[in-house]
């Protein structure tokens, strides 16, 4: 799944800082924010978002709450497409699909606006990280309600030790990350 510089890649885990025990005991978090202290490496990573995606047929890139925002929405304003958020429930105003899943720490439940996606669309999924895949899978489940096709999944970080890709491939087998632990 990794494909990038890797001297990109070395400043990106550089600078990502890990948290112990949040949010709850025995998980690492990886802090994206100090990331976003850097402007220069934040256009580089959206650069290197685009270089991975620019060549595919992609309609709209979808991110999810709420890092999958960031460089979501460079993205889909770098190659000129539209960005349509996927939110928790209650956050989205108009009608919504709905799709309720497991986390690695509890449940959740995410949603899409109805009108968000048009039927045929090809959709790039895209989050700042690639945990046990229940978030993506749930993102790739409402494209599939709203009648778009999967065109794959874009991270910034994917934790391949809890080898969540291998439920997204069920969706799409073009899955990129910038960097991987």
């Amino acid at each position: 799944m990794l494909n990038t510089d890797m001297n990109l890649e070395k400043r990106i885990i550089d600078s990502i800082r890990d948290i112990p025990d949040f949010p709850k005991p025995g998980i690492v978090f990886k802090d994206i924010t100090p990331l976003l202290k850097d402007v220069h490496l934040s256009a580089e990573i959206t650069d290197a978002f685009a270089k991975q995606w620019l060549s595919q047929n992609i309609d709209v890139i979808v991110g999810i709450e709420s890092r999958g925002f960031i460089w979501g929405n460079s993205l889909a304003q770098k190659m000129g497409l539209p960005f349509v958020p996927v939110r928790k429930k209650g956050k989205l105003p108009a009608d919504t699909f709905s799709y309720e899943y497991d986390l690695e720490y509890g449940s959740a439940e995410v949603e899409l606006h109805k009108d968000a996606i048009i039927k045929g669309h090809k959709v790039l999924i895209h989050d700042d990280l690639l945990a046990t895949g229940g978030t993506a899978v749930a993102a790739a489940e409402l494209i599939k309600l709203a009648g778009g096709e999967i065109a794959g999944f874009s991270f910034l970080v994917e934790l391949s030790f809890l080898d969540g890709v291998k439920f997204l491939k069920n969706y799409s087998n073009n899955i990129h990350s910038l960097v991987s632990y």
